[in-house]
C-alpha cells in the first residue's frame, strides 16, 4: 500500500502523446496474441504500466467502459446483507462474504481490457435485488435469491481446498448472464436527500434502496447488444442450471443499490466512488487507482498510492449504526500473457477493520492468500481469522499474517479457495464444527440496471463510447479503433486547452480532495443519486421508512 504522506496528482492533464501498440494485419486469436507479446516487450522494466500513456487497438478491448467494469458489487444483496444482524461478529461474518463476493467477474469470467477511461467520465447504474433470507442454522450461510446455480462438485483430486473449474476460461457469452441490463418500465422510487450521509458534508440520516433486473432478450440495439455481453464462465459455472430469479421469494419487496463514479484523474488514472443500499442502511466508497508491472509472464497489480481501500459504512439499525469496515486490496497477478489464456491469482493479505460505533474492543479480520507453487494446477487458498483488537492501541497494525496474531485474541479461523468453498468455524466454543462461510461456485454476476442511452449526458460513460461499442460488437475494428482514437484526441486538446489558460479540471461528482481515500459526494453527486433512486422499478420496492428486519438468528452463531 502507499505510505502515509499524501499523494499528489502529478501531471494530470499532461497532453503528450501515448505509446501504441500497432493493429495485427492478421486477423483472430494469433493476431491478437502477437499485438499482446509486442504489448508486453513495450512494458517490460516500466516501473507502473497504469501510469503510462498507451493507446491500443481496439481488437484488444473488451466493449464495455472501464467505469462500467470496474466495481465492487457484483453480489449486490451480500452487501445489502451486511447490516442485517444485530451481533458485531455475525456483522463481520457479512462483510467477509462481501468481500469474498465482490469480485466474483474474475472468478466466473475472463480476465479482459475495457476502454480506458477519460477525465471526467461518469458511470451510474443500480440494482434491485431480493434481500437474502437465513437458514434455521446461524452458522450457514444466508439463502440468496437471485442468479444462483447448483453447488459444484468438489475436486477430490486437490483436496476440497481446490474448486473445480478453477482454470478454464471460454470465452462464452451467455445472455441470461448479463453483467449489465438496461431498465424496464415500472414504478418510480422515492427520493430523499437522506440517503447520503457519510459521503455528503452532514450528518443526514439515511434512506432506502433495491437490485437488477435481467436483461431482455431478443432486442437488436446498442443497449441490448451491450446487456447480452457477459464475463461468465458459462462452461465451467453449470449455466444450464442457473436460477435466475427464486420464485418463491419473487413476491418480496427488493432493496436497490445505487452506484456511481467518476475519472477524477487521468495521469495518473483514478477514479472515486461510492454506493449505497438506504433502505438497509449501509453505504460503500472509496478511490480506485491501481499499479501495474511486468514480471516474466505475469501482470502484477497493486493498490496505487490514492487507493485506500474499500470504506463500508453502517448507517443505523438493526446492526451497527456508526460503524465503518475498512477492507483493503490484496496484490493480484494476471497470468499467462504470452499463452493469451488469462487467469487471475491473489496474493498478500486482505484486513478488514471495524472502527466506530461504540467503545471497548473492535473485530479485525486477515484474508491470508496463499502463494501458488510452481508445479500442479493452482489451488487458490487462502485462510483467515477474525480476532479482536483494542482501538486505543496499534499493535495490531503489524498483524499483516494469521501467525501473527496471538492466539487469546483470536474468535474464529476461516480457509478454502477464493474462487470456490470457504469455510469457518469458532475457536473458543469447545463443540464448534466447520461450516460453510460461502460457497462461490453457486454464485454469478448479478446485471446491473442502466438507463437508456438517449436519458445519458455526453460525458457518461455507455454514451461517451457508444461508437466504439457498437463498431466492436459489429466486429468493425478499425472502425472502432477510429472512434478510440477520436475521444482520446479530444481529451488531449482539452487537457492543453486547460492548461494553456492554467485553468485545473475539477470532477462534477465527487470533492477534488481524495488524499485520505474516502471521497466525498458533491451536490451534484447527491442529485445524480437521487436520479438513480427514482429510476423506475419493475418490482416493489422496500419502503424507506420501514426498518430492515433483523436476522432471524442473530447472536446465535456468535455462540456456536
Amino acid at each position: 500500500m502507499a505510505s502515509h504522506d499524501k499523494p499528489e496528482l502529478v501531471d494530470e492533464d499532461a497532453p503528450g502523446q501515448p505509446i501504441s501498440v500497432p493493429d495485427s494485419t492478421e486477423a483472430g486469436e494469433s493476431g491478437k496474441l502477437k499485438m499482446i507479446v509486442q504489448l508486453v516487450k513495450k512494458c517490460l522494466g516500466v516501473k507502473d504500466i497504469a501510469a503510462m500513456r498507451l493507446s491500443l487497438p481496439a481488437s484488444l478491448l473488451e466493449p464495455i467502459p472501464n467505469l462500467e467494469y470496474w466495481h465492487y458489487l457484483d453480489r449486490p444483496d451480500l452487501f445489502a446483507a451486511i447490516n442485517d444482524s444485530d451481533d458485531p461478529f455475525e456483522r463481520m461474518l457479512a462483510v467477509l462474504r462481501f468481500t469474498f463476493s465482490k469480485d466474483l467477474k474474475f472468478i466466473k469470467g475472463k480476465v479482459c481490457k475495457p476502454y480506458n477511461s477519460v477525465l471526467g467520465e461518469h458511470f451510474r447504474s443500480h440494482w434491485d435485488v431480493i434481500p437474502v433470507s437465513y437458514p434455521s442454522d446461524p452458522c450457514e450461510p444466508p439463502i440468496q435469491h437471485l442468479y444462483v446455480s447448483p453447488p459444484v462438485p468438489e475436486d477430490t483430486s486437490g483436496g476440497w481446498l481446490s474448486g473445480p473449474g478453477t482454470h478454464s476460461m471460454p470465452d462464452v457469452a451467455h445472455p441470461s448472464l448479463s453483467e449489465n441490463a438496461s431498465i424496464r418500465s415500472g414504478k418510480s422510487g422515492k427520493s430523499a436527500f437522506s440517503r447520503f450521509s457519510f459521503m455528503s458534508r452532514g450528518d443526514a440520516a439515511t434512506a432506502k434502496s433495491t437490485p437488477a433486473t435481467s436483461p431482455e432478450l431478443g432486442e437488436t440495439n446498442l443497449e441490448a447488444g451491450m446487456s447480452s455481453l457477459s464475463l461468465a464462465n458459462d462452461q465451467a459455472s453449470g449455466v444450464a442450471d442457473l436460477l435466475e430469479t427464486d420464485e418463491s421469494a419473487a413476491d418480496k419487496p427488493r432493496v436497490r443499490i445505487a452506484y456511481l463514479t467518476e475519472q477524477v484523474s487521468h495521469h495518473p488514472p483514478v477514479s472515486a466512488f461510492y454506493a449505497s443500499c438506504p433502505s438497509r442502511r449501509v453505504e460503500l466508497a472509496g478511490v480506485d487507482q491501481i499499479s501495474a508491472k511486468v514480471s516474466g509472464t505475469t501482470l502484477r497489480v497493486m493498490p496505487g498510492a490514492f487507493n485506500k481501500g474499500i470504506f463500508v459504512r453502517l448507517t443505523g439499525p438493526p446492526g451497527g449504526a456508526g460503524e465503518t469496515y475498512h477492507i483493503t486490496h490484496p496484490v493480484a497477478a494476471v497470468n499467462g500473457l504470452l499463452r493469451g489464456s488469462f487467469y487471475v491469482t491473489v496474493g498478500d493479505s486482505t484486513i478488514v477493520t471495524c472502527s466506530g460505533g461504540g467503545d471497548g474492543p473492535k473485530l479485525r479480520a486477515i484474508i491470508e492468500y496463499k502463494e501458488q507453487s510452481w508445479l500442479g494446477k493452482a489451488q487458490f487458498q487462502c485462510e483467515g481469522v477474525i480476532h479482536t483488537y483494542d482501538p486505543a492501541e496499534s499493535v495490531h497494525e503489524e498483524w499483516t499474517r494469521v501467525k501473527h496474531v496471538p492466539q487469546e485474541r483470536v474468535l474464529a479461523v476461516f480457509d478454502g479457495s477464493w474462487r470456490s468453498r470457504i469455510r469457518w468455524k469458532r475457536v473458543d466454543a469447545p463443540d464448534s464444527e466447520y461450516a460453510t462461510l460461502l460457497d462461490l461456485s453457486t454464485l454469478h454476476v448479478v446485471p446491473k440496471a442502466v438507463r437508456p442511452l438517449e436519458k445519458q449526458l455526453p460525458n457518461e460513460s455507455r454514451k461517451l463510447w457508444e461508437n466504439v461499442t457498437s463498431r466492436l460488437l459489429k466486429k468493425e475494428y478499425s472502425e472502432a479503433t477510429k472512434h478510440k482514437l477520436a475521444i482520446e484526441q479530444k481529451q488531449r486538446d482539452e487537457a492543453a486547452e486547460r492548461k494553456r489558460k492554467g485553468v485545473p479540471f475539477v470532477p462534477r461528482y465527487f470533492d477534488p480532495d481524495i488524499s485520505s481515500g474516502l471521497p466525498t459526494l458533491t451536490e451534484e453527486g447527491r442529485k445524480a443519486l437521487e436520479e438513480e433512486f427514482k429510476e423506475p422499478a419493475e418490482h416493489k420496492l422496500e419502503a424507506e421508512e420501514e426498518e430492515a428486519p433483523a436476522t432471524p438468528a442473530a447472536g446465535d452463531a456468535s455462540k456456536a
